[in-house]
């Protein structure tokens, strides 16, 4: 495809022309970055028009939630691996290039689900919201620092109506915990120990050497969208893409959204003041097997029953564990559907699991407390469509809103920078409001590994290591915050 293919004469080919082609960088298209009014919201009275994104996987299972609604286009890069899904929507069009279904089909649509691989969520929703469309996007919102805070800008200026797709946030676990909190009953929190049984998926490796034919029914160029290109290897998806730097955040960004949320939101948590990784070894193309993250947290402002002193929080994934709270029955797993959250009290400890389902006290206690929050009676995608449907102005945001969870996901995407960082040796001083480090030194470097090269020679371990050239420390440090899209991929500047 030459230079010359303008973005209109590419678009006009529809979806059959674009099924299979490797388009080269010099014809990926820059994103519209001219506003459009938002649109008055849906009446309470018709089903939404919904678009989905990234369906194969993860995003088949929130259309099905959102069936009451029409979902009238469908895009997913790999058409084998999304066959399923267009067979239950069979009045739904189908695309594999989400610019080709926006440019045809965006302006006819109330809202977009985005389940897309991780690097490619913010430029998806972003574009969307530009166009006052409501948007549903899959956890981790997004990949990076900045990108969670520009969707959260964008979402405040156009008045969507928003959602992350970590479903523990509606359920009862989270609302139990922030009451208990809140109403003093374990005193003050110091500390939060958290952890995760993934990651299920290959991590820890090195690029493939090897280059595989590209399946004629996947759109690879459109699945790397703006990353750097490589060549396709069949390690990379439809589902391992979450172990790649590139195109995921390992299995802090996996579940850390389910996990962490409770500590977030019932701790009233904002931007953390020092952070500190480490892990596995650590390579330059996908995450560690396991790792380490430790965030700092200052004082927040005391609540009528309880104060918030400053904060630790310990991520643990991987297979490692934080120590057993004492007095924990022997015998007795913290691990509850995939994880759990442990808050030291002053008072008393609160353990929870995965999505903050089943709190309970170390003490045995049952508190009977007043009930602060909203009880959400429908499910998480259903409490998105209420929200779409309600007039801005009235709106009751639903519960995983990017008001929240957009500063949330910047706390979860900061995790995986630090584990990045880990070379240098130091805790990191963040400063949130202009997303940046303060105290890397000037002219310090780091490097990462390119190749593990450990082997055994004659009974005798062998360390022969490939690493990057040094590079900057801090300019590293900034392309890990916000990314560095590759040619004809542009995300937009912050609105505020």
């Amino acid at each position: 495809m030459g230079k010359d293919l303008s973005r209109r004469t590419f678009l006009k080919t529809g979806t059959a022309a674009a099924l299979g082609l490797a388009m080269g960088s010099e014809a990926l298209f820059a994103n519209d970055s001219s506003d459009k009014a938002t649109p008055p919201p849906a009446p309470l009275d018709r089903k939404l028009k919904i678009l989905g994104v990234g369906i194969g996987g993860r995003g088949a299972s929130v259309l099905r939630e959102l069936e009451t609604e029409e979902i009238i286009g469908l895009c997913d890069v790999d058409w084998k691996y999304a066959d399923h899904v267009f067979k239950r929507y069979p009045q739904a069009k189908k695309y594999n290039d989400y610019r080709v279904m926006f440019s045809e089909m965006l302006d006819q649509c109330d809202a977009v689900v985005v389940a897309t691989a991780d690097h490619t969520h913010a430029i998806i929703a972003a574009e969307a919201i530009k166009a006052g469309k409501h948007v549903y996007v899959e956890k981790p919102l997004t990949r990076t620092v900045y990108e969670s805070r520009l969707l959260t800008q964008l979402a405040a200026k156009y008045k969507v109506a928003t959602q992350m797709g970590n479903q523990g946030a509606s359920g009862e676990g989270v609302r139990q915990i922030c009451d208990w909190i809140w109403n003093g009953e374990i005193g003050e929190v110091t500390r939060v120990d958290a952890f995760t049984d993934r990651p299920i998926w290959p991590q820890g490796l090195e690029r493939p050497a090897k280059e595989e034919k590209v399946p004629k029914t996947l759109n690879w160029d459109g699945f790397l969208g703006p990353a750097p290109y490589r060549p396709y290897n069949s390690i990379y998806t439809p589902w391992n893409f979450r172990g790649w730097w590139d195109f995921g955040t390992g299995a802090l960004g996996d579940m850390a959204c389910h996990i962490l949320h409770p500590a977030f939101k019932a701790l009233k948590l904002t931007y953390p003041t020092k952070i500190q990784g480490s892990s596995t070894a650590l390579l330059t193309e996908s995450c560690p097997n396991a790792q380490k993250i430790r965030y700092v947290f200052p004082a927040r402002d005391n609540m009528p029953k309880v104060a918030m002193p400053e904060l630790v929080v310990n991520w643990y994934d991987g297979g490692i564990l934080p120590d057993r709270p004492e007095g924990l029955a022997i015998g007795k797993s913290l691990n509850d559907s995939g994880g759990a959250l442990v808050f030291y009290g002053t008072k008393d400890i609160l353990i929870c699991g995965c999505y903050g389902v089943n709190p309970y006290l170390l003490s045995g206690r049952k508190p009977v407390v007043p009930s602060i929050h909203r009880k959400i009676t429908l499910n998480h995608q259903q409490d998105w469509v209420r929200a779409c449907k309600e007039d801005p102005s009235v709106r009751v945001p639903a519960a995983s809103d990017f008001a929240e969870a957009g500063p949330f996901n910047e706390m979860v995407a900061m995790g995986v920078v630090a584990v990045r960082l880990q070379g240098l040796n130091q805790e990191l001083e963040w400063d949130g409001k202009n997303m940046k480090f303060t105290n890397i030194p000037a002219g310090a470097t780091i490097r990462t590994m390119i190749h593990d090269g450990f082997s055994i020679t004659d009974g005798h371990p062998t360390f022969e290591n490939v690493y990057t050239d040094p590079v900057d420390a801090n300019e590293f440090a900034r392309n890990l915050i916000k990314p560095v899209f590759r040619d004809g991929w542009v995300l937009p500047e912050l609105p505020y």
